[in-house]
């Protein structure tokens, strides 16, 4: 094979070998520990190799926008990741975990009303990626939904998940502001607000039939 070949080679999973899985810690997550080797980019394969890893299913989240208004929706919890940080209480989009044989699209809509008290009208899906592949499972897929912002107030969540949900409505401009000054420290969120300031134009054409 030609050097630049080798460049351009793209691996599957056939050039993994899976010599072991083991399940270290199962409760609401499971914590499991794979022993591996892959094949090398430069030819040949890797020496066997362990590493842990959280398996916490996937996931979905949405950015609410109102296309009228020119505002969205954002919320405010508590994270125990962030707990002994400087900002304990995290601006987010709404978000859930995707429980088996259901839809993304679902979630976001049952996660929007849980989480803000607001209904979802037209979906656009932004992307799925995976936000920490070095050691979680996790795949989320990222919305931006069409609500009336007006109807997004108060607190919500729920109380048997010790949720305590506070809910914003500002401006798109004062939202990506926010993601420019390092305010948001969530990956979805940021990702969200970034793909709607290069889109909202043709949203709200589209959205405002």
């Amino acid at each position: 094979m030609q050097q630049s070949d080798k460049q351009h080679q793209q691996f599957t999973p056939q050039d993994v070998e899976i010599i072991s899985k083991e399940t270290l810690f199962q409760g609401f997550f499971r914590m499991v520990k794979y022993r591996f080797k892959h094949k090398l980019f430069e030819g040949g394969w890797s020496e066997p190799l362990e590493r842990e890893m959280f398996e916490r299913g996937h996931a979905a989240a949405m950015l609410p926008y109102d296309p009228i208004s020119d505002q969205v929706v954002i919320i405010e919890q508590i994270r125990v990741g962030a707990l002994e940080h400087r900002s304990p209480w995290q601006l987010e989009i709404v978000a859930g975990m995707i429980d088996r044989d259901e839809k993304a699209e679902d979630v976001v809509r049952r996660e929007a009303i849980e989480e803000a008290g607001i209904d979802v009208g037209l979906l656009e899906k932004v992307t799925s990626y995976y936000p920490s592949s070095g050691g979680c499972s996790e795949m989320l897929d990222v919305y931006v939904g069409q609500v009336d912002a007006s109807t997004a107030h108060g607190v919500h969540g729920l109380d048997y998940e010790g949720e305590d949900i506070k809910v914003h409505v500002i401006s798109r401009q004062q939202a990506y502001q926010w993601v420019v000054d390092g305010k948001f420290e969530n990956g979805a969120s940021i990702i969200a607000l970034q793909w709607l300031e290069l889109n909202h134009q043709r949203l709200k054409e589209e959205w405002n039939k």
